[in-house]
């Protein structure tokens, strides 16, 4: 059974009480539901711990498995809980914060450089995107970051909505990753849109969010590197 994703209709969950429906064959921990985003799309999994009656586990990441099912990684060492248990999952809210940030400032790094989208990672200081750029038409490190500053204080919420994959595969402009599709399978897939209606951003994406680009805070393109013939990679980093 696949887990319910609780944090695709609220990012600022930061605990739940969850069931235990198996054990991998590697000692991952699988649950019925869970606020734990798992490692996909350039975002790092989430980390916390995991506490039932009569123990408690750190859990060091969360991934899918081959199923696509979602599994909570134990720290090394860690006592596992029984199949059946109830437990309690505890989000390590600073990192997931920190993440929901870079998350939220890569949409808007995407919607300031209209070109197609190679790749893209989240760090600890930021993030990077990597883009599909002509020759000449490279962005001014300066300006860019003055724009994303801009993006940043005009306090654009951050909103989604769902439409059916039907409506997904109709509309194939909205995505603009090259490399990385957004989740499909399950009958709907969620739109996330930054603006009233999606005026600075409208893209499908799985990840975790915040609910206004102010919250990002003050940022700077650190770097525009050349990492092929046509393809650069731009990083952009917390202040």
């Amino acid at each position: 059974m696949t887990a319910a994703l609780l944090f695709r209709d609220d990012a600022y969950l930061k605990d739940c009480e969850a069931t235990v429906t198996a054990i991998s064959d590697k000692g991952g921990i699988l649950l019925d539901r869970t606020v734990f985003y798992a490692t996909a799309g350039g975002q790092p999994g989430d980390k916390g711990t995991l506490a039932w009656d009569g123990g408690t586990a750190a859990i060091a990441t969360t991934v899918y498995d081959e199923a696509k099912d979602v599994v909570h990684v134990p720290a090394e060492g860690s006592t596992l809980p029984g199949v059946g248990s109830k437990v309690t999952l505890t989000l390590d809210w600073a990192n997931r914060y920190r993440n929901m940030r870079a998350h939220t400032l890569m949409h808007l790094l995407c919607a300031s450089v209209p070109f197609p989208v190679t790749g893209g990672a989240i760090g600890e200081d930021g993030g990077r995107i990597d883009f599909d750029i002509p020759e000449g038409q490279i962005p001014d490190k300066a300006e860019l970051t003055a724009t994303l500053n801009r993006l940043i204080t005009e306090d654009h919420p951050v909103s989604f909505r769902w439409i059916t994959d039907e409506e997904m595969a109709a509309n194939q402009h909205l995505i603009r990753t090259m490399s990385v599709k957004p989740p499909m399978g399950t009958g709907r897939v969620r739109l996330v849109m930054i603006g009233e209606d999606g005026k600075v951003d409208l893209q499908p994406c799985g990840g975790t969010h915040l609910s206004s680009t102010a919250a990002i805070g003050p940022v700077v393109v650190a770097k525009i590197e050349n990492k092929g013939k046509i393809n650069r990679r731009i990083r952009v980093a917390f202040q």
